[in-house]
């Protein structure tokens, strides 16, 4: 081979290269949000006094990584490489519980594990995440197990099973649906969180 038929195989292969590089695609990354309705305000108690702290959360294994793990099959999983969460879950859960729980206990003493591990909150709750199941253009479902302890009073514990559409086939659409079933979940707990402050013992002159 002459050096200028040398020159033009190096030369196309760089050029290939350099195209290719090029046309790699980037990875996207969402979050999740708090997800406050009209029916959170309408229940808000904007006196509550009461300091709240959120967690730990745990989650299955499966999930507990950056990409999505979407569904595939009754036995089958996908790992979308190219969509992932911007956070991990297991602090991006607690956050957007305890923003929820902000809007819908009206107190903005609410704080979130592990940017927050206050040991003085008036109520703790532990969540765990049994089920954080995606289907991409169908449903989410969560399954919660919580358990909320307080500084002086007996613990309770509850569970919520929640399933929400997730129509149009995108990811946005699916971490929309993750907002509405944790928003879900939140209504649960302040609801439990409420009725655990009702059972609390006044001191004259109220709490």
């Amino acid at each position: 081979m002459t050096r200028m038929r040398i020159y033009i195989v190096i030369v196309s292969v760089l050029v290939t290269l350099q195209a290719g590089c090029g046309s790699s695609p980037t990875a996207s990354f969402y979050t999740l949000s708090p997800n406050g309705t009209p029916e959170a305000d309408a229940t808000a108690q904007p006196t509550a006094r009461y300091r709240v702290a959120v967690g730990p959360v745990t989650l299955p294994e499966m999930v507990n990584r950056p990409q999505f793990v979407v569904r595939a099959g009754a036995n089958q999983v996908t790992i979308a490489e190219m969509h992932r969460w911007a956070g991990p879950l297991k602090s991006e859960i607690p956050r957007v519980i305890a923003q929820n729980l902000a809007q819908l206990l009206g107190t903005r003493q609410v704080s979130a594990y592990p940017q927050s591990a206050t040991d003085d909150a008036d109520y703790r709750v532990y969540v765990d995440i049994q089920r954080f199941d995606s289907a991409l253009g169908e449903w989410v479902t969560i399954d919660a197990l919580w358990a909320i302890r307080s500084a002086s009073g007996e613990p309770s514990a509850g569970r919520s099973l929640v399933q929400e559409p997730a129509g149009g086939g995108g990811y946005d659409e699916l971490v929309a649906a993750h907002n509405r079933a944790l928003a879900r979940v939140s209504r649960d707990i302040a609801e439990a969180i409420r009725s655990a402050d009702l059972a609390q013992p006044r001191q004259e002159g109220g709490k």
